[in-house]
């Protein structure tokens, strides 16, 4: 049941943002924790104002509109996002069209679409959407890497351990104060700027991902809420 469920930070984060009323400043539920309960979100929700319904009916749509997959990090980072949802029914070739037109629109995106029996893909470099058959139905399986993210990750790792290294080599051989000091600071400045970047960048590119992920999940559920339309099916 929705009440017996926990909720993690970012899923906290997102409800308490959605009870919100127009205007007002989302929520926190302040330090990390192992896990919130609908009763909990909605006692926090309760001290600022927020109706027990409202806070409810904000955990009602986020799980209807399925489960973010875990986060993939990388030296803390996040590296990869994902979003999963079941489907009501597999789309109609129609459908599935006027999702690719809604995965290309909200990611600014043409892509590339292909079609392997029962599994339909969109793909736009490491960004990919399929709509795949499980063992009750069928899901939309969304999700991307951010191969810059990897990369600066890569190259940090790779030039702080060459400032390391120089350290040791020029500390044994007693010219780190002849040669060393420009080539430590070029290292160490490289991996510097590599990790910074990512540091600013990455969390908020994937909260970005995220929500746009679930704006896709909550049209597809929108899509697929009627029964298919004969006259839009190919035979």
């Amino acid at each position: 049941m929705t009440g017996d469920r926990k909720y993690d930070d970012e899923e906290v984060r997102q409800i308490f943002e959605a009870a919100a009323r127009p205007g007002e400043a989302a929520l926190s539920s302040g330090s990390p924790t192992d896990g919130m309960t609908l009763a909990e979100l909605q006692d926090i929700g309760a001290e600022v104002g927020l109706s027990p319904e409202r806070v409810a009916s904000a955990a009602a749509a986020l799980q209807s509109s399925g489960i973010p997959a875990p986060r993939r990090r990388q030296l803390g980072l996040p590296v990869a996002v994902g979003h999963v949802l079941d489907l009501p029914r597999a789309p109609t070739d129609h459908e599935w069209d006027l999702l690719v037109s809604a995965l290309r629109e909200t990611f600014g995106a043409h892509g590339t679409v292909s079609r392997n029996g029962e599994i339909r893909e969109w793909t736009n470099g490491n960004l990919h959407a399929y709509v795949e058959p499980t063992q009750n139905g069928h899901r939309l399986r969304l999700g991307t890497l951010n191969g810059r993210g990897v990369a600066l990750n890569f190259g940090g790792v790779v030039f702080g351990s060459l400032a390391a290294a120089a350290t040791v080599m020029f500390v044994l051989s007693g010219r780190l104060s002849e040669d060393g000091p420009g080539a430590l600071i070029m290292f160490a400045a490289m991996a510097t700027a590599a990790l910074v970047t990512n540091v600013i960048r990455l969390p908020g590119w994937a909260r970005k991902r995220e929500e746009q992920m679930r704006q896709i999940a909550a049209r597809t559920l929108t899509l697929l809420a009627e029964p298919p339309a004969e006259s839009h099916d190919q035979t």
